[in-house]
């Protein structure tokens, strides 16, 4: 699977050439000022939850290229509210199958307020089967035993984890988290854009090899294949 990193949260992957985006943040993302959001291609956009630095670019991408937005209940009855007319719900439990796969909306731990204050619904993860392998992006959240379920619903390829700590889970949460659903390779997300959430990179990509996986901490703007 090709997947590209947009800094943040946000990444993209392109299964069964469709191009799923994921938690956009990149206009006011100072890290990212070299993305032009405008050239991004997206077939499905996957909101996780409904803070600023996950929602920023999701209408500004849907009205590009038409996007199907996906989230909780709340958060696509808001999208619609701003005259997004391809909205689909799904709630944690719920999955549904597409042209692309199937995915599986999963629990994740996390607060989740429009930027107004206002509830933006529950906080959620995705996993993912397709012809073209399977992942699981936790959303930010901290660590869960629920994670260990997923692993009965699908052999992953590997994850999409958030190891920033404060907001989400750290390094050592992540690395749990990566035993939990059975992967050996992680797309590190939510780090290093606020004071808050900064790493040491040698020491996080250290420990994860002393666990036996592999850390992705990608440049932004860069592709690889998982």
């Amino acid at each position: 699977m090709k997947v590209t990193y947009y800094g943040h949260s946000c990444f993209s992957v392109v299964i069964q050439n469709k191009h799923l985006v994921f938690d956009p943040y990149i206009s006011a993302n100072q890290f990212a000022s070299d993305i032009d959001v405008d050239q991004i291609k997206a077939d499905y956009i996957f909101v996780s939850h409904a803070h600023f630095d996950h929602i920023g670019d999701v209408e500004r991408i849907a009205n590009n290229t038409g996007a199907v937005v996906i989230s909780n209940w709340e958060l696509t009855d808001y999208f619609k509210r701003e005259d997004l007319k391809n909205v689909r719900p799904i709630n944690p439990g719920g999955q549904f199958t597409a042209d692309f796969g199937t995915v599986k909306c999963v629990s994740s731990i996390h607060s989740s307020s429009l930027p107004d204050g206002t509830y933006g619904g529950i906080a959620c993860g995705f996993v993912f089967k397709s012809a073209d392998g399977n992942f699981y992006f936790s959303g930010d959240t901290g660590l869960t035993m629920d994670m260990q379920l997923i692993t009965r619903w699908a052999k992953l390829d590997f994850a999409v984890l958030p190891i920033g700590d404060v907001l989400t889970m750290g390094i050592q949460e992540a690395i749990e988290a990566s035993r939990f659903v059975g992967v050996n390779k992680v797309l590190a997300v939510h780090y290093d854009t606020f004071a808050s959430i900064r790493i040491d990179r040698q020491k996080a990509v250290a420990e994860f090899e002393a666990a036996g996986i592999e850390l992705f901490l990608m440049e932004i703007g860069s592709t690889i294949e998982l």
